[in-house]
């Protein structure tokens, strides 16, 4: 192993030894610099995987946090000098630790925190304005294919994630609904929003991400949510700057 390689690993963990020949400006051993050092990056790695991840933080409480993202850290050091690409990999980090099975609900928190993350770094786009389908002649629009903003994700859970989210940071937040919830993340100007989507609303919407029609996704969702809202998930892909472009 390399003298890098070996300071590299030794510097996200704690139960390692200083690397050997490590000295300081005077040739001296340089045991207690490295183990501040070390210390330090500990901490700041843990203060950016809280701010990335913070209802995740306050779900599981400061001590539990800071026990799970140094265990991160050893497993998935930063693969990037940018702090922001940092956790992107903690969603699955979470499913793989068995003390937390009883928070079956805590990666899906992790997945909309990493998902409002992305969102606030996509590319800059030009969305469709609200009223883009108002001139397109009513036989057109089941034809109709649209093109998605780079910061738009959907996301399903068998849990109440976004009640559950909210309820993380916002203390007289409602107490989470016992159903599952899908999200729709947009970017409106800088702002990375989570909107809840009503019944049918994912299916429609991942099959128009995936190149269907609006007819073929319209019918779709109502096949399996009969009281699926098309006017309302249209108008909420619209005003929520979710799409870029139409195809016919």
């Amino acid at each position: 192993m390399s003298r890098q390689s070996d300071f590299h690993t030794a510097i996200l963990d704690a139960d390692r030894a200083t690397p050997p020949n490590l000295q300081d400006g005077l040739g001296r051993p340089a045991h207690k610099r490295f183990n501040v050092y070390r210390n330090n990056v500990a901490v700041s790695l843990t203060e950016a995987l809280e701010a990335a991840f913070p209802a995740v933080a306050r779900l599981l409480g400061p001590e539990n946090f800071r026990s799970i993202a140094g265990r991160f850290l050893r497993q998935s050091p930063p693969q990037n000098p940018r702090m922001m690409h940092y956790g992107a990999g903690f969603a699955d980090a979470l499913q793989d630790i068995d003390a937390l099975a009883s928070l079956g609900y805590l990666p899906d928190i992790a997945c909309l925190e990493q998902a409002l993350r992305e969102a606030y770094h996509a590319a800059d786009h030009t969305a469709l304005p609200p009223d883009a389908l108002s001139t397109i002649a009513p036989d057109v629009l089941p034809a109709l294919r649209f093109a998605f903003a780079p910061a738009t994700t959907l996301l399903t859970s068998a849990w109440p994630i976004h009640d559950i989210y909210h309820r993380a940071l916002i203390a007289d937040a409602p107490k989470p609904r016992a159903t599952p919830q899908d999200i729709l993340v947009t970017r409106v100007g800088f702002d990375p929003v989570p909107h809840l989507l009503t019944s049918g609303g994912a299916t429609f919407i991942r099959a128009l991400m995936q190149g269907d029609t609006l007819g073929n996704a319209a019918e779709t969702a109502a096949r399996t949510a009969p009281d699926f809202d098309l006017s309302a998930c249209l108008t909420l892909l619209l005003t929520a700057e979710a799409t870029t472009s139409i195809k016919t």
